[in-house]
């Protein structure tokens, strides 16, 4: 990445309301104009709110914004601050929910509230259990996004700026990066979102960001289909990962080798071998399956990785196949091809 602080981009300013932050839902009575407080008008049904009565406040939404250090956590969190989110970077986890009650109080003025909680505040894991636990009981709406990185990307970062983990104390960069990973491996689990940036720029993780949370309405879940080349390694932030490779390779057609899964005639070749549309067929609709149980528990994102030996047809054919397939069903899908033209 470019541009980097330690946390591979530059610096958050945090702490200052967006003035163009959206408001939070209607106010209960919002609507019923010309009516005297106390009075129900027509056409609405239950009790009146009493005068004098003040109105429930609206519970802020919440992202928590955490990974590794070096992995563009403050990329992230500035991507949102830019979106209209509050930002607030480095709070102690116990504190979260203090945060969220001020913002309810804020009479829609802080109505999308991001937090960056990382191995700085120390005793980060504990609270952060506590803090997480603490909102569920309270059904605050809160979603947990994770930065991952290659060692070896977050290595020749910190080596960049010249600036120590800031867990490795006496050690090397190294030790700090795995006593790190260890903190983390439960709450990455956890994560809605998991996105690898170890061979992301700036402006990558940016557009990304964007993806997931530009649009005016939340879609129910969304999907990345991700084609990549075994060759180069699986992609670490996979939920779910598709072989290709028990079909027959084009690379090994000639007049098909130069082209990749996106031409028609390699697209062809793939399906008009045995197996490959049930193949699409029946992964379609266990996908499905999945989905649906994605959206019981909550997730709202998922990534899907397909693979081939390098990354160039089988995959990138299946990718665009399934990618279309899951658009029709009505999941927001976008379709990422990490390996093609890499070799």
């Amino acid at each position: 990445m470019t541009e980097q602080d330690r946390d591979g981009v530059a610096d958050v300013s945090t702490g200052k309301p967006n003035e163009t932050a959206e408001g939070p839902a209607e106010e209960a009575g919002a609507g019923t104009t010309g009516a005297t407080a106390g009075e129900p008008t027509e056409g609405t049904t239950g009790a009146a709110v009493p005068e004098g009565t003040a109105p429930e406040p609206a519970i802020p939404e919440l992202v928590i914004i955490s990974g590794m250090s070096g992995a563009g956590r403050s990329t992230a969190a500035k991507c949102l601050e830019d979106l209209g989110w509050f930002v607030v970077d480095n709070l102690p986890p116990a504190l979260i929910p203090t945060m969220v009650e001020l913002g309810a109080r804020s009479q829609g003025n802080v109505a999308r509230i991001a937090v960056v909680v990382d191995v700085r505040g120390r005793r980060f894991f504990d609270n952060l259990r506590e803090s997480l636990a603490d909102l569920d009981a309270k059904q605050v709406t809160r979603r947990i996004v994770f930065l991952e990185s290659s060692d070896e990307a977050l290595v020749r970062r910190f080596e960049s700026v010249r600036r120590p983990h800031p867990l490795q104390g006496d050690g090397r960069i190294v030790d700090g990066i795995e006593a790190e990973r260890d903190l983390l491996r439960e709450l990455r689990g956890d994560a809605d979102l998991v996105i690898d940036t170890s061979s992301l720029n700036v402006h990558e993780l940016r557009a990304k960001m964007d993806a997931q949370f530009a649009g005016d309405e939340e879609p129910e879940l969304r999907a990345t289909v991700m084609s990549f080349g075994y060759k180069y390694g699986l992609p670490v932030d996979a939920d779910l990962v598709v072989d290709c490779r028990f079909l027959p390779n084009p690379h090994w057609v000639p007049e098909l080798r130069p082209f990749t899964g996106l031409n028609e005639e390699v697209s062809g070749y793939v399906f008009n071998q045995p197996g490959a549309k049930e193949f699409l067929d029946r992964y379609t609709e266990l996908l499905e399956l999945i989905a649906t149980g994605y959206r019981r528990e909550g997730k709202r994102y998922v990534t899907v990785a397909v693979g081939c030996t390098g990354g160039k047809h089988r995959s990138v054919a299946m990718s665009e196949k399934l990618g279309a397939r899951l658009a029709a069903e009505g999941m927001e899908t976008v379709v990422v091809h990490r390996d093609m033209g890499r070799e």
